[in-house]
């Protein structure tokens, strides 16, 4: 008897991370992505050593640690005075106390790391999942899926990795409705060698400001030779929720005309800027039903401010693939049904608090403990039974 064909909408972080674990577990994968291309999209990701660690069972984090930069430190700094309220080693120090360092790298880059280890015939490109079709709860039969081109599929799981405007979720639950915060996202690339008598360049920098929607974040990238710059402030006049929409570096620089000069120094520095609209969700009170599940920003999209959205879809991928390698690829339809209704309920409570920790955007401010989330390890986390 073949292995479960386990298909994943969306080949992003979560759904590739999964299809790397479930690979290994023994399923047959399927990866369903709407570009008919891969391409070198996106521009920073922020590995806390939760998410490398996690990456590192997965068997990609020294092809990684190639081009990261390592964090020395994660700083916290008032807007207007430059005073330091927090300083917390990262770099070896974050290697000792949790197993793994902090990486700062282009997306493009762990992005590619996962491809890599994806066989090409595991992937389908060009694929753009407009609906599904599953048996009722408790049936056996595969789970129909069919594509913007015409053509459809048949798996016996499905994930959606498909992120804040997943498919999956709206076929499961019904279309959301997320609430505009007011407040608005920018990020950019410089170089460091522009950046000269700008203080702090080799760590995680987090410029505090003057209301939680208002702050500056810095980190290296490129093994230290680029710094990626991202900010946000209070707007209500752009509600455009892209990663990829242009902003104008003019603008950037107007709204933050009061910080501390170190910090306008590195805005000054930017050519360009991409801007978006940032959104609210509540926690789902529910990810599954029967053999179709959810991961990463499908089922907990998050605010930026504790840099943990990637992490937590890494996160998903390897206890997700664990449940489903604790009943085997010659489990039964109600088998792998119940594997993911313990999936869920092992994530739902962190992935919860690390999405209200994350609206409230006060972590580590002024020091705190960073070990709930630095500390948690997917591979060893005990499962839900």
């Amino acid at each position: 008897m073949q292995a479960p064909l386990i298909g994943i909408n969306g080949a992003g972080i979560g759904g590739l991370a999964a299809a790397i674990g479930l690979l290994r577990a023994g399923f047959r994968v399927r990866v369903y992505e709407q570009a008919a291309q891969f391409a070198r999209v996106g521009a920073d990701i922020n590995l806390t050593p939760n998410a490398v660690r996690a990456l590192d069972g997965l068997g990609v984090g020294d092809a990684l640690r190639q081009s990261a930069a390592q964090p020395s430190h994660r700083i916290s700094r008032m807007w207007d005075s430059g005073e330091e309220t927090s300083r917390l080693e990262m770099a070896l120090t974050a290697q000792t106390k949790y197993g793994a360092p902090q990486l700062t790298m282009h997306r493009a880059d762990l992005l590619q790391a996962l491809e890599q280890a994806v066989p090409a015939e595991s992937i389908a490109l060009g694929k753009k999942l407009v609906s599904f079709d599953a048996p009722a709860d408790g049936q056996p039969g595969p789970i129909r899926l069919a594509f913007a081109d015409g053509t459809h599929d048949d798996v016996d799981v499905l994930i959606g990795a498909d992120g804040i405007h997943s498919v999956v979720r709206t076929g499961l639950f019904g279309p959301e409705s997320p609430e505009f915060t007011g407040v608005v996202a920018y990020r950019a690339v410089v170089p460091a060698d522009k950046l000269d008598g700008v203080p702090n360049l080799g760590a995680f920098t987090k410029w505090w400001g003057p209301t939680p929607s208002s702050q500056i974040v810095t980190f290296p990238l490129n093994l230290g030779r680029d710094i990626f710059v991202f900010a946000t402030t209070p707007q209500d006049t752009w509600t455009l929720e892209s990663w990829t929409a242009p902003g104008d570096v003019h603008e950037l620089r107007a709204m933050y005309a009061d910080y501390h000069p170190e910090a306008r120094a590195l805005l000054d520095a930017c050519d360009s800027v991409l801007k978006s609209a940032l959104y609210v969700r509540d926690p789902l009170p529910q990810w599954s039903r029967d053999r179709v599940s959810l991961l990463g920003d499908a089922s907990h999209p998050m605010m930026p401010f504790m840099a943990q959205g990637a992490g937590m879809a890494i996160e998903d991928a390897v206890v997700l693939s664990r449940h489903l390698a604790a009943v085997g690829p010659s489990a039964d339809v109600s088998t792998l049904a119940a594997a993911l209704a313990r999936y869920e309920a092992s994530r739902r409570e962190r992935t919860a608090r690390v999405q209200i920790g994350s609206r409230g955007n006060q972590w580590l401010k002024e020091g705190g403990n960073a070990d709930w989330v630095y500390e948690y390890d997917a591979w060893q986390v005990p499962l839900a039974v």
